[in-house]
């Protein structure tokens, strides 16, 4: 019978090397691969690569896009959403359910931030994009933000963009629209500019 003996401090575990590399390569990479997310890890001597690809798969099945024409863009410009009080209405589940799948989308897929309409569509032309988070970048925090300018056709409201980049590394992203509505495209920069402050804070 075979008995591993764990070490019993912290301390006495970080300074047995051995011990720091088996639980490195098993523990941390087994346990994310193992969950059911929906998120494949790929670790290489340079860094971790972290794809949906099976997620996008799985959703575009469960909501029949799986054989639509596929879209290059998450957005379409050239049919802006307008409100219109004589369609039929939604089966509110299946919309829940649909824009659940694309928030959690997401949380490794910032390029959908900004998909309406066409969200399904693109990922279906473009299923395989994720993350690669480098071993080796720099220490260093950069923020980008920007808006648009009464960009939402109901209420005129602007929509804030912005990520956070730790060396190489993305962080974080955000994507909402303004609380209040800008009365010049200076005053829409100025209140993106607050809000990316605030994350970065």
């Amino acid at each position: 019978m075979f008995i591993q003996i764990e070490p019993t401090s912290i301390a006495k575990a970080l300074s047995d090397s051995s011990w720091v590399e088996a639980m490195r390569r098993t523990s941390a990479i087994q346990t994310l691969t193992s969950l059911d997310t929906g998120l494949q890890l790929q670790q290489k001597e340079d860094g971790i690569f972290i794809s949906p690809d099976k997620y996008v798969a799985e959703i575009l099945k469960k909501f029949n896009y799986s054989d639509v024409k596929s879209a290059s863009t998450p957005v379409d410009l050239e049919k802006p959403l307008v409100k219109n009080g004589d369609a039929d209405d939604v089966d509110v589940h299946l919309y829940r359910s649909m824009i659940g799948s694309l928030m959690y989308l997401t949380a490794s897929r910032p390029d959908i931030m900004f998909a309406k309409s066409d969200g399904f569509r693109y990922l279906k032309g473009i299923p395989t994009l994720g993350l690669w988070y480098s071993r080796d970048s720099p220490f260093e925090l950069v923020a980008y933000t920007d808006s648009d300018y009464a960009g939402e056709t109901l209420d005129r409201k602007s929509t804030i963009g912005g990520c956070q980049f730790l060396g190489n590394r993305l962080i974080s992203w955000q994507c909402k629209k303004q609380n209040v509505v800008a009365t010049s495209t200076t005053e829409a920069e100025y209140v993106a500019a607050t809000s990316c402050c605030g994350n970065v804070l």
